[in-house]
This record gives structure tokens, C-alpha cells and sequence, in this order.
């Protein structure tokens, strides 16, 4: 699954409505764009993209005082807010996907209820063993990768990922069943947004507010 689907979808409900620079900006603050294909271009494709799917209504907004056309503001419809939930179920459960997805997931988790969050991690850890198991059958990690030759070099790589993949996801969820963070249903959560004209620190060239896509 593609990162960027999950992070516009989550970013533009952090907001309730928003506009492509908003999200942009609220990506690179978050710093997506050095761990996900969160670009300029993919995000306000993806916007444009969903908006056609029903997956955002688009809204357009008077124009800035920069001057210019007016902008499109979008916000997430209820098929939408369903995608988003789905995105993120799965992200957190998917062992086998980029560590884009699941950087994604994680930024949104709270998203979730605290039950259901550290359910879904507890079956990610099952997905990330049964798949340790099942590279195992072809090579003994207690023989060390030379047994096989240089290409037991990739199987001790994957078992190494997937005994720290594990190992993470059981502290995250120790963390979060011992109380940390606020879930949804238990009051106001971290957003980590920025508010509209709040300097972004992180930016990286971000057009001036007259932008209009």
C-alpha cells in the first residue's frame, strides 16, 4: 500500500478542512517527506485524486490576501473518513510493508481507540513471527549465514529485522497499555498541526500563501 494515501487522508482530517499547502506543510513539519514519497507533487495529486474518488469534497475558498484565484479547501467525507480507518488498520498490521507505511501509521494511531490500537500491534508481532518461522525453514540462524554461503546473508538479515520488528512493536505496546498518549474517546489529543500561518521550521521551499492548488 502507498504511505501517501494515509498521510493526505490524515492530515486534512487533523484540520477538519484544509488546503494543499496546509497539508504540505503540516507533512514536512512531520518530516514525511524525508521518509515517504510525501512530495509536493504526489500530495496535491493525491487531493485532486481523492477528490474525484468522493473520497474528499473540495471546497473553494476566497481568495488569500496574497491576491490571486480563489484556493480549494477539502475535507475528508464520510467514504473518506472509512478509507482513512482502513489505511490505518492495515498499516499497522501490514509486517510486510515499507517502513514508510508504518511511520504513517504510527504518526495516526492515536486515531484509534486504545483497545483496538494494541490489538492490531499484537497481530502485526504474530504476522512478524509466523513470517521469522517460515524463513527458518530454509536456515538455522544458530548456524550463523556462512553455512549456506553469501546468500544466507539476506535470510540473517530478514530474521534480524523481523526479531527487531517484533522487539519494537511489543515496547510500543507496553508503552501504550501502560498509559501513554491519548486515544480517541479518552479527550484531546496530540494533533501536531500548524495553524494557518504558523512558521514551519522544516519547510522546504514551500510556495508563498497565494498558492493555489
Amino acid at each position: 500500500m502507498s504511505a501517501i494515501r494515509l498521510l493526505v487522508l490524515g492530515a486534512v482530517r487533523r484540520h477538519g478542512r484544509a488546503h494543499g499547502y496546509q497539508v504540505r506543510n503540516d507533512l514536512e513539519y512531520w518530516g514525511a517527506h524525508e521518509w515517504s514519497n510525501a512530495k509536493p507533487g504526489s500530495i496535491y495529486h493525491a487531493l485532486k485524486q481523492m477528490a474525484k474518488q468522493g473520497l474528499l469534497r473540495a471546497h473553494e475558498t476566497a481568495p488569500s490576501t496574497a491576491g490571486g484565484p480563489p484556493r480549494t479547501e477539502y475535507e475528508v467525507t464520510p467514504e473518506g473518513t472509512e478509507e482513512y480507518l482502513a489505511l490505518l488498520r492495515k498499516a499497522l498490521t501490514a509486517y510486510d510493508e515499507g517502513t514508510d507505511v508504518l511511520s504513517a501509521a504510527i504518526g495516526f494511531i492515536v486515531d484509534l481507540p486504545r483497545a483496538e490500537a494494541v490489538e492490531l500491534l499484537r497481530e502485526r508481532v504474530r504476522g512478524i513471527r509466523e513470517w521469522r518461522r517460515s524463513v527458518t525453514e530454509y536456515y538455522t540462524p544458530e548456524e550463523g549465514p556462512e553455512s549456506i554461503g553469501h546468500i544466507g546473508e539476506i535470510m540473517n538479515f530478514w530474521v534480524a529485522s523481523a526479531d527487531f520488528g517484533a522487539e519494537w512493536t511489543l515496547g510500543l505496546i507496553a508503552r501504550i497499555e501502560a498509559g501513554a498518549y491519548t486515544f480517541a474517546g479518552e479527550g484531546e489529543p496530540f494533533t501536531g498541526v500548524l495553524a494557518e500561518g504558523e512558521e514551519n521550521p522544516y519547510a522546504t521551499g514551500i510556495p508563498h500563501e497565494g498558492d493555489t492548488r
